[in-house]
């Protein structure tokens, strides 16, 4: 689940496992493909929520500045870099 295996990738996965000494049938191989391939996205999504801090990044903005007007003619057209991010709960 971890991997986020495609159906092919899960294929040639389960197929390794069913020619190793000890591993799965191919019984158990079907089952396991069937499960994943029916399951596979709400899988993925609880494991990316298990995996977040408590906030997220809901927006962000951002611009860049130029001075135009100064005191000092050596910081006309100095860039500025405004960044805006909007954080919220998992969820919300």
């Amino acid at each position: 689940a971890s991997a986020d295996m495609d159906l092919n990738q899960l294929e040639a996965f389960l197929t390794a496992q069913t020619k190793k000494q000890g591993g799965i049938t191919a019984d158990q191989a079907a089952v396991i493909a069937k499960f994943w391939k029916n399951h596979r996205i709400k899988i993925h999504e609880s494991l990316i929520n298990q995996s977040r801090w408590d906030n997220v990044l809901k927006n962000m903005n951002w611009r860049v500045d130029l001075k135009s007007q100064s005191r000092h003619v050596d910081q006309i057209n100095t860039p500025v870099a405004i960044v805006e991010m909007e954080l919220g709960k998992n969820g919300q």
